[in-house]
């Protein structure tokens, strides 16, 4: 071994530059990645790569920067899914933006179909009626409940019912709603009975006062006025062709048809209705007898003419409303001076009475072949919903051709779903038997369950 090898080896020459240039490149670097972690947005800004990126300035200076330059490359690839992310949302901001703008544009015209489906709906009968009087619009409503919004009735509002044939005859309801308001009202009642008889019904309300009959005299009290006939100052006898009721009692003795043409007459063939019972001609007791004595007590008469049923009932102390028409004869007001409760109702208006009340409902000659078959059946089912269990459906006189009896209304009565108590059938003889014309009544049952 030489000398010179105990002799102190010469250092490489100090620079201070040099660590200095590196501390600035690592800062540098530390610096860069911390901007691209900011600008790469909150989804993929961390603090936690920088506490290893803090580790390399502890490494020695003269080590390689070979794992600060793995994490570079970690972090480059994190960056770039992060912006693949970043243009992913955007481009779903950007179809969001779409979207509502879209429907910020069709928001006008979907408030404006909701407005007038609301409108159209509300008044749609004002709609109907347009160009008739202020006086009509304001009978057929609807009117603004003054306490607001009913639970009860679902609506906040309420329309005066009128019969959906009214807004058919638009000349003829201006007409019947032409009238001075608190004056008396136009004696039209053929008219306004001919609306109804065309589905008008019910006719609307009226702000007027119907004519008085001169020299009214009170009525005769019951039991004498079921069988009286009363004073012609009864009533007003403007619409009908005859003046008194004597004209109307002859009619029986006169050619040509009359509807009921006998039957103001209390004292001929009405005065025996309904006391036997033979054949087609149920008698008021044998009925009566079907049930417990004492349980039929409430009742309708269908078409009842001027109300000799329902005088009958009376006397064994059944109440009878009777419905009827004025045909050319004051029918209605000769009921009612009977001491007897008549309605003023078409045959295809709903029965106004509550389900499962009645005891009884009769009727003669009005329920028959000229009636529409579905009319007719809706009718039964009517009839069936108020009748009460074990109530009784009475058709007198039920009119019909041959071929009818057995394809049409048998089946009819038995959909209806009314049990059978007594059924009888007959020719109508009157108009030769060639014609085949029949009657048939029954005494049909609703079943008790």
């Amino acid at each position: 071994m030489g000398a010179e090898d105990y002799l102190p080896k010469k250092q490489p020459p100090y620079n201070p530059n040099t660590r200095y240039k590196f501390k600035m490149l690592v800062l540098v670097i530390l610096t860069n990645l911390l901007t691209m972690y900011i600008f790469a947005g909150p989804s993929s800004f961390n603090l936690h790569p920088i506490s290893k990126y803090t580790q390399h300035l502890s490494l020695p200076l003269w080590e390689p920067p070979s794992a600060l330059l793995h994490e570079l490359n970690a972090t480059q690839r994190e960056l770039t899914r992060s912006r693949s992310e970043i243009e992913e949302l955007t481009q779903q901001l950007k179809f969001t933006n779409l979207i509502v703008k879209a429907l910020a544009t069709d928001l006008p015209r979907l408030q404006n179909s909701v407005s007038a489906n609301r409108i159209t709906s509300n008044f749609s009968i004002l709609d109907h009626i347009n160009g008739l009087s202020r006086e009509t619009k304001l009978a057929i409503g609807p009117h603004k409940l003054p306490l607001g919004y009913s639970p009860r009735m679902g609506s906040d509002e309420l329309f005066p019912p009128v019969g959906g044939a009214c807004l058919k005859y638009k000349d003829e309801l201006a007409q019947y709603m032409a009238y001075t308001i608190g004056g008396e009202c136009p004696v039209d009642d053929v008219f306004a009975q001919q609306l109804m008889l065309k589905g008008c019904e019910p006719l609307p309300r009226r702000r007027c006062h119907p004519k008085a009959p001169a020299k009214y005299v009170n009525p005769m009290p019951l039991p004498g006025s079921l069988w009286a006939t009363p004073p012609d100052t009864s009533i007003v006898w403007d619409p009908y062709t005859c003046k008194n009721y004597k004209c109307l009692i002859d009619r029986k003795n006169k050619p040509g048809y009359y509807d009921c043409k006998d039957c103001f007459d209390l004292q001929g063939r009405e005065k025996a209705r309904w006391l036997f019972d033979k054949g087609l001609d149920y008698g008021i007791d044998q009925v009566l007898s079907t049930k417990p004595r004492g349980t039929i007590r409430i009742g309708l008469d269908i078409g009842g003419g001027t109300g000799t049923f329902a005088a009958r009932m009376k006397e064994r102390n059944v109440t009878i409303i009777t419905t009827s028409m004025n045909l050319d004869g004051p029918f209605n007001s000769f009921i009612s001076s009977r001491g007897l409760l008549s309605m003023h109702l078409g045959i295809s208006q709903r029965l106004p009475f509550f389900e499962n009340t009645l005891d009884i409902v009769h009727s003669m000659h009005v329920l028959s072949n000229w009636i529409p078959d579905m009319v007719l059946e809706f009718t039964l089912y009517d009839i069936y919903r108020v009748l009460r269990p074990g109530g009784l459906l009475w058709l007198d006189h039920f009119f019909c051709l041959g071929h009818q009896l057995n394809t049409t209304y048998v089946p009819m009565m038995n959909r209806a779903g009314f049990k059978r108590l007594r059924w009888n059938a007959g020719l109508k003889l009157d108009q030769g038997a060639d014609k085949n014309e029949w009657y048939f009544s029954a005494l049909l049952e609703k079943p008790m369950s």
